[in-house]
């Protein structure tokens, strides 16, 4: 992957992304162009996601995806959205349904980047562009945006070993990657074994499938059996669902003074956070991600150039030089939640610190 460098601050938050251009992108010479163009701002983007069991998709990227086309639409661009639910065959089929309601423009959120290589051909082949959004979809897409995935992963990593201080030399830690079928789990794997190489010892590590926390869980629970309770040292997990699930195989288990990684920023895992039960998570601004999908797809849609949204490019199995949008991370703990995701309006400390939370918020000075 070619990538600019992306800074993992919170200062970095702020993604500039441009209006798009009017010149036709010389790759779209062979498409017709001009009709797309001439649809104005008449257009249909079918956005289809992966799942539902991850609070972010129906919470954050699916509104903020509908409000900004509405915005660079004036409020003409109409949005069809299905939801896969974890089922990748069901996806492919929401694709064909896509490409039979004639839509302008997918924005798409692969369930399995791989089986959906020939849909997208498909919708290709139909004069429909494709964004990949968050995964890197295989087959001809147009156009990508997710986060730094490799450096989500190495962020992760280096909170995890920086929680375990000398303790990374005296014991074990166990690593909860994500599914095998999602390409970014494989770049989170790829960050975290490049912060924890050689610094600290993987005494098992798992692909958990489809994500789920209950197979987390089931992985924990071997884990533990198989290293013993008190070689563990600490856990990388690669999102906050997973991280829920290994608690509570922790606490069964009578441990419940080891650090935690996640991703996502879900508001059980701040909470977790807040607590202590949960060391960290990645909070990745969801906002500048959807902006720059649907940007991208109302510039694909009409014809536009992607040159002044899309500064990089990534290459995918199937397919070279992507006009890409990525955007930075922050590693989000118990300092830095004021200036987070509650700076940011995606929680209230009324949220975070409801019921039994109230405590520890208190503890820790988040009011």
């Amino acid at each position: 992957m070619r990538r600019t460098a992306v800074a993992v601050a919170a200062g970095a938050l702020a993604v500039s992304l441009a209006a798009c251009g009017s010149a036709a992108e010389s790759g779209d010479k062979d498409k017709d162009s001009g009709d797309s163009a001439a649809k104005g701002d008449n257009i249909k983007v079918g956005l289809l996601l992966p799942e539902n069991q991850t609070a972010r998709y129906e919470k954050f990227d699916k509104p903020l995806i509908e409000k900004k086309i509405k915005e660079l639409t004036n409020n003409k661009g109409e949005v069809i959205y299905a939801n896969a639910k974890q089922d990748a065959s069901q996806q492919n089929q929401q694709v064909d349904t896509m490409v039979t309601n004639k839509v302008d423009v997918l924005i798409l959120d692969a369930v399995d980047a791989k089986a959906i290589a020939g849909s997208v051909k498909k919708a290709k082949d139909a004069g429909i562009p494709v964004v990949a959004y968050d995964r890197l979809a295989e087959g001809p897409i147009d156009a990508y945006t997710s986060f730094d995935n490799v450096t989500v992963g190495k962020t992760q990593g280096e909170a995890l070993l920086e929680a375990l201080g000398d303790k990374a030399k005296k014991g074990q830690i166990v690593m909860m990657n994500g599914s095998s079928t999602d390409p970014n789990a494989a770049q989170f794997k790829k960050g975290a074994h490049e912060a924890l190489d050689g610094k600290v010892k993987v005494g098992r590590e798992y692909d958990t499938k489809e994500w789920k926390p209950e197979n987390a869980n089931a992985n924990m629970e071997g884990a533990i059996s198989a290293i013993g309770k008190d070689k563990i040292v600490g856990v990388y997990s690669a999102n906050d669902g997973m991280a829920g699930g290994i608690i509570t195989a922790l606490k069964a288990a009578g441990i419940d003074d080891i650090p935690v990684t996640g991703q996502d920023a879900e508001l059980a895992g701040v909470q977790r956070i807040v607590t202590g039960e949960q060391y960290m998570s990645v909070y990745k601004p969801y906002a500048p991600e959807a902006d720059a999908a649907a940007e991208m797809a109302v510039a694909l849609a009409q014809g536009k150039s992607l040159d002044s949204v899309a500064k990089d490019t990534v290459d995918s199995p199937t397919t070279k030089g992507v006009p890409s949008v990525l955007v930075p991370v922050v590693s989000l703990t118990q300092e830095n939640i004021n200036d987070t995701v509650i700076k940011d309006g995606v929680y209230t400390v009324e949220e975070i610190c409801a019921g039994k939370y109230k405590a520890a918020c208190d503890k820790i000075g988040l009011k």
